[in-house]
């Protein structure tokens, strides 16, 4: 059945007129980004070209989903925004409050029970608001979105990072923060930086053991973590048509681990075929009567250095697998380097767990390609080395490929099949063991692998890989087995060398499902209280956040100095602390907790400058809040990398952090303080991180006078009496300054509605 096709025929019915006076007034061909991006102005047909990485720009999102986790507090800003009912398509998805531990069939009860709370507050707002409710069990929410939602040519956001995997389905699909579709869903323009642009032009066909996660692996490797920031990655080339959906899906979804605003590739017929075996038939007739719109120009793939701001060229014949990690996804390694690179480095060659899912790898293909190397090791008498276990992307990904056998095959292997969810993923894994934070390696399909991110552990190794990949590696247990040449013995003595994988790109007899866990909202949800408990330790009606004085900020305590990579997992930390992302005032005592002091190479024990001595970070903040004091907060290159929590970017507004200034920031997260009325900031000269000392008092000038592109200053009251000024920028336009001055862009937003009220 295809959700919305009233709204997807109307974003056709004037899709290539806009493209076609995008491409008058750009003069000259366009990608397909430029395409969509012109196509999904807020002021409708296009009027002006727009200057990539620099304007501002405001875009009608066609649809907004979201996670449980993050859809609590985008929720709970929504109900004050004063709107009876969201004005675009939206979703909820409970995917990430499933903790992964003994299988499916004990933990999925459990999570159900465990936050029955949450689910039921998510289920009734839903339900009030007229969004779309996916509940517990139904699957992760980008292999939904993209089964059921996701469309060429398509424009949506979603509150989570990776919701750039509906690009494997041609949309330009972006991930932010709650505030952000807050705004969308109460009907309100969406700001976007007009993006740069990357062109990836695959070549050749994928063969053997290489899959399409090798691709975004070397991407990854060639971009690093940061080299995507402020741009669209398009694929294009005869590599990339010859790649299923699933598989381009696979590759825009791991886009957000080099900081792109997104990944796409054109219409064609791999998505035509897989809109067809999802149900979707009216969708793909719809698309293919624009089809020559849903792709970028011919002109543009045929000379796309005149194009793009940069591209990438990958042949496919001749890439080979990749082994990423550990601690950072963009540590690119051959297959056939790593024995020789873990040993050089240290890294444990002995593999304690092999784990396939997560919304990167989670398809009928992915499970259907890595059973059949689980299904050659029953027949050639060998068994897992490592522990081994599987998270399916969604209730009709299991229930297929349980029908085709696949399920079965890993579980022969001794495989446990976890929930539809992605529990080791996201941290929400209750691994045994990991308490005891051994030194050990795992290897996961998974898209991040930051210190601690799986199941808690700091020495926990973990590298990323393609789900064929991990199956052959668990079955070794050595990281440094390259099934393209080793052999592994059998129960005989036998040495035996597996085949490549195989699979099938769609299920030959269909897919199938009894009950996929949707939840219809109801037609007028006017009378559907939503109850919130005064006294929930997971939930908490939100207030707003005070407006700015009107002065300078002086007097500021320096609250740390983050040292290195200090991604939103270490601002706030998911797994355990999952629970509380409905409870703003409990989740802020993870406020930076996994961030490395600079002056003591500690993570949570700052110096606490009311009493001299070191504590946790949360607990410092909250003295200085109790004092009346403001703080700052001090970081590295990128700080706010990987997931969109906004939570990262809440908590320290509400505990009394005025600002945060670093050498660079990912885009998501910056969006995100400028949406809560913080103050993001960026050294003018990076060296000048150097000079903030431990018992700084900083001051923050020129507010009064806060305009875009005139930078602030910085001033640094040292504790032998010395000062250091020097200036700092940002990047704020007028409306930015708007929600600064506002105390967050909610408070516009209920203001706007309550004058609305009284008017009407």
């Amino acid at each position: 059945m295809a959700f919305d096709i009233d709204m997807i025929k109307k974003v056709y019915a004037n899709f290539g007129t806009r493209v076609d006076a995008a491409r008058k007034i750009v003069g000259r061909p366009l990608t397909l980004s430029e395409k969509i991006l012109y196509a999904h102005l807020w002021d409708g047909d296009p009027k002006k070209a727009f200057s990539r990485g620099t304007d501002y720009v405001d875009f009608a999102p066609d649809r907004v989903a979201m996670q449980d986790a993050t859809a609590q507090m985008a929720l709970l800003q929504f109900m004050q925004a004063g709107r009876p009912k969201v004005a675009v398509p939206s979703t909820v998805h409970c995917d990430h409050l499933i903790t992964a531990k003994e299988g499916a069939a004990i933990d999925l009860p459990h999570a159900r029970t465990e936050s029955a709370e949450v689910f039921d507050f998510l289920s009734s707002v839903s339900n009030k608001y007229g969004i779309g409710f996916w509940k517990p069990g139904a699957g992760i929410i980008h292999q939904v979105v993209l089964e059921n939602y996701a469309f060429p040519g398509g424009m949506m956001i979603g509150t989570d990072s990776h919701t750039v995997n509906a690009g494997g389905l041609g949309m330009v699909a972006i991930g932010v923060g709650g505030a952000d579709a807050c705004d969308v869903m109460a009907g309100l323009p969406w700001e976007l930086k007009f993006p740069k642009l990357i062109g990836v032009k695959l070549t050749g066909k994928l063969n053997g053991w290489t899959a399409a996660k090798d691709v975004i692996l070397k991407v990854a490797g060639i971009l690093t973590v940061k080299g995507g920031t402020g741009a669209i990655v398009e694929y294009f080339g005869d590599g990339a048509t010859s790649m299923s959906c699933t598989g381009k899906g696979t590759i825009c979804n791991m886009g957000a681990e080099i900081g792109a605003t997104t990944s796409t590739f054109g219409y064609d017929e791999s998505m035509e075929r897989y809109l067809r075996a999802t149900d979707r038939n009216e969708v793909a007739d719809e698309a293919n009567k624009i089809k020559q719109y849903l792709t970028g120009d011919d002109e543009v793939y045929a000379d796309p250095e005149n194009y793009f701001d940069q591209v990438i060229e990958i042949d496919l014949d001749t890439l080979e697998p990749y082994l990423n990690g550990p601690f950072t996804p963009d540590l690119a390694t051959p297959v056939s380097q790593m024995k020789t690179e873990a040993e050089k480095n240290g890294w444990p060659l002995k593999v304690e767990w092999g784990l396939i899912g997560s919304c990167t790898n989670s398809s009928y293909e992915d499970l259907s390609r890595a059973a059949s190397i689980a299904n050659q090791a029953i027949s050639k008498g060998l068994t897992t080395k490592a522990e081994f276990g599987i998270n399916p992307g969604s209730e009709q990904v299991r229930y297929t490929a349980d029908r085709d056998g696949y399920l079965k095959t890993f579980e022969d292997l001794n495989a446990t099949i976890f929930t539809n969810a992605c529990g080791p993923c996201i941290g929400m894994w209750d691994r045994t063991g990991a308490e005891k934070a051994e030194k050990n390696t795992i290897v996961h399909s998974f898209n991040r692998n930051f210190a601690k991110r799986a199941d808690g552990n700091p020495n926990t190794f973990a590298f990323v890989a393609s789900p064929e990949m991990v199956a052959a590696i668990a079955i070794s247990g050595n990281l440094g087995f390259n099934p393209l040449t080793d052999t592994l013995t059998n129960d005989k003595g036998e040495e035996i060398k597996l085949d490549p994988p195989t699979g099938y790109e769609l299920p030959t007899k269909g897919f199938a499902v009894e009950d996929a866990g949707f939840q219809a909202p109801a037609a007028d949800g006017s009378n559907v209280e939503v109850l919130v408990s005064p006294t929930s330790h997971r939930l908490q009606l939100l207030e707003p956040f005070t407006p700015w004085e009107g002065t300078d900020l002086k007097g500021l305590k320096l609250l740390i100095k983050a040292k290195g990579k200090c991604t939103t997992d270490h601002i706030s930390m998911a797994g355990p602390w999952l629970k509380f992302r409905g409870h703003l005032d409990n989740i802020s005592n993870n406020m930076l907790i996994g961030a490395v002091n600079y002056f003591n190479d500690k993570t949570d024990n700052v110096k606490n400058e009311l009493t001299g001595e070191y504590g946790p970070v949360p607990a410092t903040q909250r003295d200085y809040k109790a004092a009346g004091l403001g703080s700052i907060v001090v970081g590295d290159e990128n700080y706010g990398e990987g997931s969109s929590r906004e939570h990262a970017a809440m908590e320290p507004r509400h505990l009394g952090v005025r600002a945060v200034l670093v050498k660079s920031f990912a885009r998501i997260h910056e969006t995100n303080l400028k949406k809560q009325g913080m103050l993001g900031l960026t050294f003018a000269d990076k060296d000048d991180y150097d000079k903030i000392l431990e018992d700084d008092t900083v001051d923050i000038l020129g507010l009064t006078e806060f305009t875009p592109g005139q930078p602030l200053t910085l001033v640094l009251h040292h504790s032998d009496g010395t000062e250091e000024q020097f200036p700092v920028n940002h990047s704020y336009n007028a409306q930015q300054i708007d929600w600064f001055k506002a105390g967050g862009a909610l408070n516009i937003i209920r203001a706007e509605a309550a004058a609305k009220a009284e008017q009407a």
